[in-house]
C-alpha cells in the first residue's frame, strides 16, 4: 500500500464528523472534484473506500448519492455522484453554488468552526492529494484545476501557520508543501496523526543513521591514514635493515622500530602503550619520523651513488 493510501484510509478511519464538519468535508469533495455545477457532482478515485466514505459524508450533510465501479478488477475505479435532480439542487444550495460566476471561490460561511477546516482539508486530500513516501522524500499536494479556489484553500491554510506553496504543473494548480515538519503538521490537522507520527520516527532514525555513516566514514578514514603511515614506517625500517643501519641506531630508535613492526597497524597512540616505559604519543611520533629521515637519506646516498 502507497503511503498516500495509507494516510487516506487513516483519515477514512475516523469517526464521521458532526453536520458541519460532514458539510465541510462534503464542500471539499465538490471543490476538488472533476465536475461540480448545474449538471450534479462526479468524483472518480481508486480507492473504493475512499468513494464509500463520501456517500456516507454527504448523507450525513443531507445529500444523497451514489458509488459505482467501472472497469476491469485489477484496474477498477469508482465512482461518487450526485445526479438525481432533487439532490442536486439540494447540494448546490447548501454550498451556495452561484451558477453566474465563472471560477469557483471557496465560501467561508460553509466553515461553523475550526475542526470545518480541519474536515474540509482532509476532504480535500482525499479527492485531490497526494504524499510521496517518507522515506524517498518529503512532499504533500493538493491538485486542482480551479486556480482561483486553491487560492482561497491556500489561504485559509496560511491563517492557520501553514506555508504552503503553489505552483502550476500541466495548466493544474498545486499546493504543495516540502518541508517534513509542514507535512507533520497537516497531517496531523487532517486527523492523520498515525502517519504524522511515522514521518517523525522516521526523521529519527535518518538522523541517527546519518551520524553513523559520518562516525563510520570518519574512522575508515582514520584507519586509512594509520595504515599509510604505518606501511610507509616499515618501509624505513625494512630499508635500514637492509642497508646494516638499523643496528647502529641509538637503542630508542631501535625500540620504536621493533614496536612499530610488532603492532603494524596500531595507532600512535595505542602503539605508545606498548613501550616498557611511559612515552607520549609526539615523542613516539619524533623517533618515527626520525627513522623515516634516515631511511630516505640512505634511499638518496643510494640514488646518488
Amino acid at each position: 500500500m502507497s503511503f498516500s493510501k495509507q494516510v487516506k484510509r487513516e483519515i477514512i478511519a475516523a469517526e464521521l464528523p458532526q453536520k458541519c464538519c460532514a458539510r465541510a468535508a462534503a464542500y471539499a469533495a465538490a471543490c476538488f472534484s472533476a465536475s461540480y455545477g448545474p449538471g450534479g457532482l462526479c468524483l472518480t478515485t481508486e480507492m473504493s473506500a475512499v468513494a464509500q466514505y463520501l456517500k456516507k459524508v454527504f448523507a450525513r450533510a443531507g445529500i444523497q448519492g451514489r458509488v459505482y465501479a467501472k472497469g476491469a478488477e485489477q484496474s477498477r475505479m469508482y465512482e461518487f455522484t450526485v445526479a438525481e435532480p432533487q439532490q442536486v439542487k439540494r447540494m448546490l444550495e447548501m454550498f451556495f453554488f452561484n451558477a453566474g460566476s465563472p471560477c469557483l471561490r471557496l465560501k467561508k460561511e460553509l466553515f461553523c468552526c475550526e475542526k470545518c477546516v480541519s474536515a474540509f482539508a482532509a476532504g480535500a486530500f482525499l479527492c485531490g492529494g497526494t504524499i510521496t513516501d517518507p522515506q524517498k522524500e518529503y512532499n504533500l499536494e493538493f491538485l486542482s484545476a480551479r486556480h482561483l479556489m486553491l487560492d482561497d484553500f491556500s489561504a485559509l491554510l496560511m491563517a492557520r501557520g501553514f506555508v504552503p506553496r503553489t505552483i502550476l504543473r500541466k495548466g493544474s494548480g498545486v499546493l504543495y508543501f516540502k518541508a517534513s515538519e509542514q507535512i507533520e503538521d497537516m497531517l496531523t490537522f487532517m486527523g492523520a496523526q498515525s502517519a504524522a507520527l511515522e514521518i517523525m520516527n522516521l526523521k529519527v532514525y535518518k538522523d541517527f543513521r546519518n551520524k553513523a555513516n559520518r562516525l563510520t566514514n570518519c574512522e575508515t578514514a582514520n584507519i586509512g591514514k594509520t595504515a599509510s603511515a604505518s606501511a610507509q614506517t616499515l618501509y624505513a625500517i625494512q630499508l635500514l635493515r637492509r642497508r646494516g643501519a638499523l643496528a647502529a641506531l641509538p637503542e630508542a630508535l631501535q625500540q620504536a622500530a621493533a614496536v612499530r613492526e610488532a603492532y603494524p597497524t596500531e595507532p600512535l597512540k595505542e602503539l605508545a602503550a606498548h613501550f616498557p616505559y611511559p612515552i607520549s604519543k609526539s615523542g613516539l611520533s619524533h623517533r618515527i619520523k626520525k627513522l623515516e629521515a634516515l631511511a630516505a637519506e640512505l634511499e638518496e646516498t643510494s640514488h646518488d651513488s
